[in-house]
C-alpha cells in the first residue's frame, strides 16, 4: 500500500453510518470536503460541518444515493454489513473512492484507508497500519505531535526565504544549502516552539549574512 494525498476542496464526501466512527470520519473530511453524513440516527458526537440526513437506505437504495451526491469518495461505517457491502460495490461500479470502516488488510483498488494524522498546517504528516493496529496509529501521532511542534511555521519561514533568496537570483545549491542549515537549527526550533522567533527577522538576519559574505562557505 503506497500512501497519496488527495485534494479535497470542493468534493463531496458521503459517509453512511452516524456512530462514533461515522462521526470521527465526518470530522475529518469536513475540514475540506462538503461532507454529508446519512444515518437513522446520529451519536452523540461532534460531526463537524457536515449536513446530517436522517434516513435508513436499504442495500437497494445505496446506488441512488451516490447518484444524487456524486461524491468523490464514499465511507461504509454502518454496523450493518448488508449495507456496507452495497455501499462498496456501489462505489465500485462508478469508480468512486471508498473506505470501509469495517474492513482491514486485504483492499483492492480504489478501497482506501484513512489514517491518523499529525497537522502543522501546511505539514501534515499520515500514519496508517493497514487497519490492523489502530492503537499503535494513535499511539504513534501522539508522538509525532510533540516532534512535528512549530513545523507549520517553519515551513512558511523556508518558503519566505526561497523566495527572497530567488529574488535576489541567489544560486539554487547555495540557496538549498541555506534553507537546510535554517531548518537544521536547534535554536530556531525552540524559538518557534516557544513563540519566540519573529519569522522577519530571522529571514532579514540570513539576507544580511548572505550579503555580507558573498555567498562564501567556510
Amino acid at each position: 500500500m503506497i500512501p497519496l494525498a488527495h485534494d479535497f476542496t470542493d468534493a463531496t464526501v458521503l459517509v453512511f453510518g452516524g456512530g462514533p466512527v461515522g462521526a470521527r470520519k465526518a470530522r475529518r473530511f469536513a475540514r475540506e470536503a462538503e461532507t454529508i453524513v446519512v444515518s437513522p440516527e446520529f451519536a452523540d458526537r461532534e460531526f463537524g460541518s457536515a449536513t446530517l440526513i436522517r434516513a435508513a437506505p436499504e442495500p437497494s437504495a445505496v446506488a441512488g444515493w451516490l447518484e444524487r451526491t456524486d461524491p468523490a469518495l464514499v465511507v461504509a461505517a454502518t454496523d450493518d454489513e448488508r449495507v456496507n457491502e452495497a455501499i462498496d460495490a456501489a462505489a465500485r461500479e462508478r469508480n468512486v473512492l471508498r473506505n470501509r470502516a469495517d474492513r482491514a488488510g486485504a483492499r483492492d483498488p480504489g478501497s482506501v484507508v484513512v489514517p491518523a494524522t499529525v497537522r502543522e498546517d501546511p505539514v501534515v504528516a499520515a500514519i496508517s497500519t493497514g487497519g490492523r493496529a489502530p492503537a499503535l496509529s494513535k499511539y504513534l501521532r501522539g508522538e509525532l505531535e510533540e516532534t512535528l511542534a512549530g513545523a507549520g511555521e517553519m515551513a512558511r519561514l523556508c518558503d519566505q526565504l526561497r523566495t527572497e533568496l530567488k529574488r535576489r537570483e541567489v544560486a539554487g545549491p547555495r540557496r538549498r544549502a541555506i534553507v537546510t542549515d535554517v531548518v537544521s537549527s536547534p535554536e530556531l526550533w525552540t524559538a518557534l516552539r516557544s513563540g519566540t522567533a519573529n519569522t522577519r527577522q530571522v529571514i532579514d538576519d540570513v539576507l544580511e549574512e548572505e550579503l555580507s559574505t558573498g555567498g562564501e562557505t567556510a
